[in-house]
């Protein structure tokens, strides 16, 4: 299954939430962190239009901000487009 890209901060609590959302579900994900890696900044603002975190990238889809039902829909969009 292709991996969930997460762009965070240290001290977002809802970037902290999205991540244990996802360890509790054993899925796979790369972290940026955008106080410190200014390229991921710059890309998550391109692809969100947004400076505010978490930005969560799967399924070509992007959600601003955590809402584990909406992540639950995009996460199985990517499980079935991986068991096709």
């Amino acid at each position: 299954m292709e991996e969930v890209k997460i762009y965070t901060t240290p001290t977002c609590p809802y970037c902290k939430q999205a991540k244990a959302y996802m360890d509790k579900k054993g899925i796979k994900y790369i972290e940026y962190n955008v106080m410190k890696d200014q390229n991921a900044l710059q890309e998550m603002v391109k692809i969100s239009g947004s400076r505010s975190v978490p930005v969560i990238v799967a399924c070509e889809q992007v959600m601003v901000g955590f809402d584990p039902v909406r992540l639950e829909q995009m996460l199985n969009c990517m499980q079935n487009r991986s068991d096709v």
